[in-house]
């Protein structure tokens, strides 16, 4: 069972996770606007991640007896100067997400709660994924500068890369 302080983080965690869904899933609209369908095809496959990371610690919660209480969502940012600025935008969430999940860990340890503590190893892993897969967009965004030309194959090969992934699972 879990304890009153620990369902509360938890469910914090979940409004965390569902936020992250909804800024991607704005960024993805923003790129689609722009006619960038790659960059918007990737946002949205990281959107429907950020919504099963939400799931899954909602699913956590029920499976050890404590109440899923769900938060109102405040809005997105939907417009960016740039591909890089909405990157950088996204990396500077999924580190605030990461920060999120290691306090979560701090608790578990600080009450001796080691099923969710060994719930949220996974969740570690996955962040130092998360950040490592957004900042290399941002490296390859650097490089190629404003060249209009550079961001179009990025765009296609972000398209491309996220389809593979897709198929793979």
């Amino acid at each position: 069972m879990l304890s009153p302080k620990m369902q509360e983080a938890l469910n914090a965690q979940v409004n965390a996770e569902f936020s992250a869904f909804y800024t991607y899933l704005s960024m993805s609209a923003f790129f689609e606007a722009e006619s960038l369908s790659g960059f918007a095809t990737w946002m949205l496959h990281h959107a429907e991640e950020e919504q099963m990371h939400a799931m899954k610690i909602y699913n956590f919660i029920n499976e050890r007896g404590g109440q899923v209480e769900l938060r109102g969502l405040g809005d997105p940012k939907t417009k960016w100067d740039s591909p890089l600025a909405a990157f950088e935008d996204a990396l500077e969430h999924e580190r605030k997400v990461t920060y999120l999940i290691n306090q979560l860990v701090n608790l578990a340890i600080e009450e001796n709660d080691h099923a969710t503590n060994s719930f949220l190893q996974w969740f570690v892993d996955e962040q130092v994924e998360e950040e490592k897969v957004v900042d290399d967009v941002i490296q390859d965004l650097k490089r190629v500068g404003d060249s209009n030309l550079a961001i179009f194959m990025l765009d296609r090969e972000l398209g491309v890369a996220d389809h593979a992934e897709e198929e793979e699972n």
